[in-house]
């Protein structure tokens, strides 16, 4: 039987969040409008940019909001060409996954990043060989949409009740649920694991070695 487990990105697997409420303070700077709240922009990482912008400024017109995301790519890009950008992979992920595919494990990854972003995370903590199918919001409609974890589930082969989805916001739960995958949380990310439960989360994980253990029980 074909095994596929499928992660978020951010939240799950790297801790990305001083780096995107930084943007996303300059993006709301300079388009003029006051800085949005941090906790409110953590609970909308894993949602594409014009859906997050959408929720942060609810009476948001279409040129606004197109503004904003272009500022936050303009404020990010920056970030990691300055070599500042703050990304860092969760002690223990690094062994989940090595643990996965050393058991036959097929892995992919589905996320609200851009495929530039992704590919530059995965690159610089040399993650890019353990994945088939890496999924972004370049090319997909944004969580909870289930589009993502169909195109991940065609390119590695894989039917619905062969694969899981790991994730760390309802959003992960809800786009699992749609597309008939089994839905595991995390505890470590922008979501609360009672958020997690009540979106579909079968199980939530509260440890990375918690989380090894549960797939490979």
């Amino acid at each position: 039987m074909t095994k596929l487990a499928v992660f978020d990105c951010d939240g799950t697997l790297i801790d990305g969040q001083a780096s995107i409420c930084r943007a996303m303070d300059e993006a709301f700077a300079e388009t003029g409008l006051p800085a949005p709240d941090a906790h409110q922009v953590r609970r909308m990482v894993g949602l594409s940019l014009p859906q997050a912008m959408r929720r942060l400024v609810p009476d948001i017109d279409e040129d606004l909001q197109r503004n904003l995301v272009d500022a936050y790519k303009r404020a990010f890009r920056a970030q990691r060409e300055a070599g500042e950008l703050s990304q860092q992979l969760f002690e223990g992920i690094a062994e989940v996954l090595d643990a996965l595919h050393g058991a036959g494990w097929q892995l992919a990854v589905a996320t609200g990043m851009s495929r530039r972003g992704l590919d530059h995370c995965l690159a610089s903590h040399s993650l890019t060989k353990h994945f088939v199918s890496l999924q972004t919001a370049d090319d997909h409609p944004s969580k909870p949409d289930p589009a993502m974890l169909e195109a991940a589930l065609f390119e590695a082969a894989a039917e619905p009740s062969e694969a899981v989805m790991i994730g760390d916001t309802a959003y992960d739960m809800q786009m699992a649920r749609d597309a008939g995958v089994r839905a595991i949380g995390v505890d470590w990310g922008y979501h609360s694991p009672e958020e997690l439960r009540a979106a579909g989360a079968e199980f939530v994980a509260t440890s990375r070695q918690e989380l090894k253990a549960y797939l490979l029980r």
